[in-house]
């Protein structure tokens, strides 16, 4: 069992380990099983002479295609195979291959090279050499799931995955993705399984991921923040719409407690009637929001304005999207306020020590590394991604499609990106720390208790934090 990638970032191609057996279309099925038996593998790719893949035959072909049904074993083999395998290039990365396993379903990745021809195959005990546990075996799980005590054990086989991958090294960026990606799926297993029997067929719905799920930028240490939005029927009105959906919105909020991401203590969640709402009253809120400006509402949109689709009618939320895009690029005065809001959690720098601290009790001397640390950056991005119209949701995408809107330095915008996975690798392991220890997940750490190298690397990150909300403030402040 080969080892796990110091990190996925790997290319694939320099994770092919041998040349993979592959046979022309034309090779009788007799022959084809014939080399697999010899080879001792259990698949077998389908070439052209140009060593183009042209499909798979496995073991799982084998069963539905050639035993259960009666199969003349000299026919092609193009005849039983699975045609149009899912490829990747070789330089893409392992993290690439591990995120398509997932969401395919699938458990080994054809590898190209530039001009489409085959390179070997890299399977996911490649990418993952962590007992029986890896990223397809998990949402393979969640695909079947059928009861909510099924997706709990999923939820924490994601969880021990998480600080596997934590105890071997993975940068922040790569982990927080695939711990999202396998939230998401487990997220909208419990969605299908809420909705199939709840006789709701006839409405138009969407469900809502907010705040870090909606950045795709979740931790250890995560709540709930989600929305329905949904379309009225004619004949019906958003109350009785509403109040036909609420029930099952409360279910699925309780089935993701259960799971382990607990209820938001401020009841941001769709089974809130003040969060399971119309198109047309979600916009008439963020309309409202938009014409105060106040502190609650600067609040709510640090939360509320990251939403994407998470499952349903992903127009609902698109349309949406498209709406509030259009009318935030033109209010001068809300982003203005929204910048005034950012500006003032100014990084905890000092003058005469290091940092500057805070917290009670057990927690004095400590600094909040999401609070004063990530937060610095996932504000300046949001408001930089909606004065210039982007869809993107996650801060890094945000922070990269400013360089292009705003003209920024890529150089400069490189160094915030870094900043902010540094911050996050941090918080990442203080939780992987606190758990090891059967201690509550914080995002506190006393300064005093880093090595100089860390101490160091975040005086530097929270630099980079002040030179980006120097940069807000420059285009922001009109």
């Amino acid at each position: 069992m080969a080892a796990l990638p110091e990190t996925l970032t790997t290319p694939l191609a320099t994770l092919l380990r041998r040349a993979p057996l592959t046979c022309p279309p034309e090779q009788p099925v007799r022959e084809a099983l014939a080399a697999m038996r010899q080879e001792r593998v259990g698949s077998i790719l389908v070439a052209d002479p140009e060593r183009r893949p042209l499909g798979v035959f496995t073991l799982n072909d084998l069963r539905d295609r050639v035993a259960v049904v009666p199969c003349d074993l000299e026919r092609p083999i193009s005849a039983v195979m699975t045609p149009r395998p899912f490829c990747l290039p070789g330089d893409a990365t392992a993290l690439e291959a591990a995120l398509a396993m997932a969401r395919r379903l699938i458990h080994h990745v054809l590898v190209t090279d530039g001009e489409g021809r085959i390179l070997g195959v890299v399977s996911e005990k490649d990418l993952f050499a962590l007992q029986r546990l890896g990223v397809g075996n998990i949402a393979a799980a969640l695909a079947e799931a059928q009861d909510l005590a099924t997706l709990v054990d999923a939820a924490a086989d994601i969880r021990r995955l998480a600080r596997l991958l934590m105890a071997q090294g993975l940068e922040a960026e790569q982990l927080t993705r695939l711990i999202s990606e396998l939230n998401d799926q487990l997220s909208q297993r419990i969605l299908y399984l809420a909705f199939a029997d709840a006789g709701l067929e006839d409405l138009a719905w969407c469900w809502l991921a907010l705040g870090s799920e909606g950045r795709l930028e979740q931790t250890l240490l995560t709540d709930q923040d989600n929305g329905l939005i949904f379309a009225v029927p004619e004949g019906e009105t958003p109350e009785s719409v509403r109040q036909r959906l609420l029930p099952v919105a409360q279910r699925i909020n309780q089935d993701l407690a259960a799971c382990g991401f607990t209820l938001c203590k401020g009841e941001i969640m769709a089974g809130n009637p003040k969060w399971c709402l119309s198109a047309d009253e979600w916009r008439d809120t963020f309309s409202e929001w938009l014409f105060r400006g106040d502190a609650p509402v600067l609040l709510n949109a640090s939360i509320f304005f990251d939403f994407r689709p998470l499952a349903g009618d992903a127009t609902l939320a698109g349309n949406l999207r498209a709406w509030l895009n259009e009318k935030l690029k033109g209010n001068r005065r809300f982003l203005k306020l929204m910048t005034l809001n950012a500006l003032g959690n100014r990084p905890p720098l000092g003058l005469v020590r290091d940092f500057v601290t805070d917290g009670e009790g057990n927690e004095s001397g400590t600094i909040d590394l999401k609070l004063h640390g990530t937060t610095l950056f996932v504000d300046a991005a949001r408001i930089f991604a909606l004065a210039s119209g982007s869809t993107e949701t996650g801060s890094v995408a945000r922070l990269r499609s400013a360089a292009a809107a705003w003209k920024l330095d890529d150089g400069e915008v490189n160094g915030w990106i870094e900043a902010f996975h540094h911050v996050q690798q941090l918080r990442l392991r203080l939780h992987q720390q606190r758990l090891e220890h059967e201690q509550p997940l914080s995002n506190r750490v006393a300064p005093d208790s880093l090595s100089t190298l860390d101490r160091s690397f975040l005086k530097e990150a929270l630099r980079q934090a002040k030179k980006l909300q120097g940069r807000l403030e420059d285009f922001f402040q009109f």
